[in-house]
This record gives C-alpha cells, structure tokens and sequence, in this order.
C-alpha cells in the first residue's frame, strides 16, 4: 500500500457526530501542567483531523477507489476504518495522553527501562523521513496553484506533459519543496496553542467549506448523477480479494497512525479529554472528506466523459482536463488546488511537531531553534527525492528510485509494523485494568464499548495489519 505512486505516468455522518462536533467546537479545558498544550477541546480534534486527512484522502483515495470498483470499495473502507484504524489510533491516544510527553518518553514513562520506546523512536524518523519526501508532493501541489493564475492551466494543454515538466524541472521542484517546508517551519515554530492549532481553525473550516462549493457545483453538472452512481452505489459483483486488500491499506493510512503523529498530539491533551469522542470526530470528518472529494472528482469526470482508473495522476492530469470544460474552470481548478495545499500542509504540521518534540523534550525555549534547525535538514534531505524525477531519474536503489525507496520503506514497512507494536503493546504488554481506566478518564463511553475497543486491540487489529504488511511487501 502506497501513499505516493512510483514515477508518474506521461456515507453519511451519523447525526450523534454532528452533535457531539458542535459541542466540541468552543468548550475549553484549563491549561495543563505540560509545557504546551491545547487551548480548547475543538483544537486538538481539528489538529489531529488535519494530520489524518492528507493527500491520502484528498489524492489517494478517489483515485484508489476510482481503480477498485467505487462504491464497493468505498463501503469496505469505511467498515475497515471503524473496526480496524479507528481502534489503534485510540491506542496512540492512549499513549500519548497517559504518558504526557513526547513519543519515545511517553513510552518510557509507561514501560520504563523497556524497549518500547524505541517504537516512539522509529515513528519520530520516519516523521523526519517521510516529511522529506511528502514536501516533495506538496511543492508540485503549490506549483499547481501558481500555474491556475499564471495560464498553464488552459484549454487544449496537454496535461500530461504539463505534469511531467512540472516535476521534472529541478528549480521548480527544489523550490516550491522549500516554500513548503518554509509554510510548515513558520507555523510550527509558533507552538501548539499559538502555531498549529490556530492554523488549523482557519484552514479546516476553509477546506471543508470549499470543499462544499465544489462538491455543489460538480453535482450540476449535466450526467453528474452517474458519478454519484459509481461512488455510492455498490457493484457486489466486483467484491474480490484484492480491493478488500486495498480498502484495508487505505482504511490503515486513513487516520495517520504508526508514526507516533497521534502519540504526540494526544501528549496535550488534558486528562477531562473525551478521547473516544474526539477519536470518533477525528474519523467522520476524514471519511466525510474522503466522501467530499470523490463527491467533487467522480461526478465531473463521468460528466465530462473521462474515465475514473487513471490511477495517480488522476488530480494532475486528468481533473485539470475535466475542469477546462467547465466554465471558470480555470479558477475552480485554483481552487480544488488550494484545498490539497490545506490538506498537505495540515499533515505535515503533524509530522514537523512529532520530531521537533521529541527533540525539545518539553522545553519550549528551545522550540524556534529547533525548528528551524530540524525544518532546515528535513528540506536537504529531501532534494534527492525531488531530483528523483528529473536529473536523477536514473539514479536506482533496489531498483527504485530515491522517492520510491522511501515511500515503500516508510509506508509499506515501519508505518505498518509500528502499528502493529502499538497494538500489542496496549492491548497486550500494558495491564488491561490500568488501559481502561486511563483510556476512559473524561469518557462517557460505556464499559462495554471500552471491553470491545481493547478486543479489537487484541485480535483484530493485528491481524489485519499483518495481512496489509504482507500484502505490501507483495506476498500475497
């Protein structure tokens, strides 16, 4: 299962959800004793939205869902994300919350002079790791933006060779890769309170209203209802092995969990968190953006006569063309651009502060520094992914490219096997009394669902992760 591709080709929220959401949205908690932490409740459940929904819900899931069936593979994903994602990222939270601290202390804290922490410390690199890469990504994305005002983005352009310039060229690449890094450096630099969670209260609330307008206008379009067919009306006969494969990885990435993101977001949480709630929030809002942009894409594409398995390059090449033939669609391109630019960004602030607290260790003073220092080396290291493309097309490891190479160590290795010791760890290593009374601090939650969320930890979750991490290193 991949987030990104190799080298490039030339549901309903339940209306208890919206409820609790709009409780959430200006209750506040008292500051906690940690260094840092969230100023309100709403804050911490945008931030942790933000990380999970990424280009994964935004790039790879319409595209992902548009080569496996639509609907079937929609329905899959959403019942693998309750039952299978949903249940570990509560355990990051677990951890997170109940240790206070970073990633790797957290774990010492509650497994001291273990080697648990070294968990923590292998999500920490590949924070580092894959957010030199993901940069990659998000520079392309803001390049897109600046070519939707500057007229690249045109009727009768070949778009494919447009993508193909656009990632080859090193300047730009490298470039638009360090503007990405600059955005993300600035906001986290800024703190949690004053940095990551005042960026998110503008950007969430932006991206799922422009998600909305697009949404709306995308449905008008004449023909538009087949799209809709195609994304939430199920085909059983297309239910095979592999999609269910697929909708289980995609349902794993979903919500940002096995790099100790959600480990340490949930380290500022105060202990009268609801965590169950806020994980049940965290998970509506990323299918219901999930939902959104196949809302956007699949309607106009069988509108506009395109077909829905282009595979990755479904954003880059082939929206531009389905957007041309809508009027303004220039600009309504600009905008759906802008949304993945909200939606990258909101992730990588994630990745950025699970490094940089870990490095910090609680003492904010040193938080500018660091952060500039830590931005800095993940932008150098990532060059040679973004030269991976271009002027290194030929350099090859394990017959991968750079970009590839750590693609597939971090999303089809570490992300998996992380979760997985996550899983163990809480629902087997930890005391199982100690689990549900710390997991269920400020928690309304029945006794029943909490039994029912550490079984889940127990034997279910890890045995799906195991069958992902097989089926992504290609046995099966």
């Amino acid at each position: 299962m991949r987030y990104f591709p190799p080298r490039p080709p030339s549901s309903i929220i339940p209306d208890y959800a919206l409820l609790q959401f709009s409780q959430f949205y200006f209750s506040t908690y008292p500051a906690m004793s940690h260094s840092s932490s969230w100023s309100s409740k709403i804050g911490f459940v945008l931030a942790a939205a933000g990380s999970a929904i990424g280009l994964g819900a935004i790039w790879k899931f319409p595209y992902t869902a548009g080569t496996n069936g639509g609907a079937i593979f929609v329905l899959l994903f959403v019942i693998f994300t309750i039952i299978v994602a949903l249940p570990v990222q509560l355990a990051e939270f677990y951890i997170g919350r109940t240790g206070g601290k970073n990633a790797i202390d957290s774990f010492k804290t509650l497994r001291p002079g273990s080697l648990w922490p070294w968990v923590g410390r292998i999500g920490v690199a590949a924070c580092f790791i894959l957010l030199s890469f993901y940069s990659v990504v998000g520079g392309w994305v803001l390049n897109y933006v600046v070519h939707s005002f500057t007229g690249e983005i045109a009727p009768n352009v070949d778009f494919g060779a447009l993508f193909e310039k656009t990632i080859s060229n090193p300047t730009s690449s490298i470039l638009y890769q360090g503007l990405f890094m600059l955005i993300t450096i600035w906001v986290v630099k800024g703190g949690i309170s004053d940095g990551i969670e005042k960026a998110n209260r503008y950007l969430m609330p932006a991206l799922f209203i422009l998600f909305i307008v697009l949404a709306i206008r995308s449905l008008t379009l004449p023909g538009a209802m087949e799209g809709v067919s195609f994304l939430l009306k199920p085909d059983w006969s297309k239910i095979k092995s592999e999609t269910m494969l697929t909708a289980l990885g995609q349902a794993f990435f979903a919500l940002s969990i096995g790099v100790s993101a959600m480990i340490t977001y949930a380290s500022y949480l105060g202990k009268d968190q609801d965590m169950f709630r806020s994980g049940n929030i965290i998970m509506w809002m990323n299918l219901l953006v999930s939902l959104l942009a196949g809302l956007v894409i699949f309607p106009a594409v069988f509108a506009l006569g395109a077909t829905p398995s282009q595979g990755p390059g479904l954003i880059f090449v082939v929206l531009p063309a389905v957007f041309m033939k809508i009027p303004s669609g220039n600009y309504l391109f600009a905008v759906f651009m802008m949304l993945v630019v909200f939606a990258t960004l909101t992730s990588a602030f994630s990745m950025l502060e699970t490094v940089i607290a870990a490095t910090i260790r609680q003492d904010e003073r040193k938080r500018s520094r660091h952060t500039w220092v830590i931005g800095i080396a993940i932008f150098i290291v990532g060059i040679p992914s973004a030269l991976s493309f271009g002027v290194w097309s030929d350099v090859l490891i394990f017959n991968k490219s750079i970009f590839d190479l750590w693609d597939y160590i971090i999303t089809a290795i570490i992300m998996p096997l992380c979760a997985l010791s996550i899983s163990i760890f809480t629902g087997w290593i930890q005391d199982r009394q100690s689990v549900l009374t710390n997991a269920g601090m400020g928690s309304t939650v029945p006794k029943t669902l909490l039994y029912l969320w550490l079984g889940a930890l127990r034997y279910i979750a890890p045995i799906a992760i195991i069958v992902v991490f097989i089926n992504s290193l290609q046995i099966i």
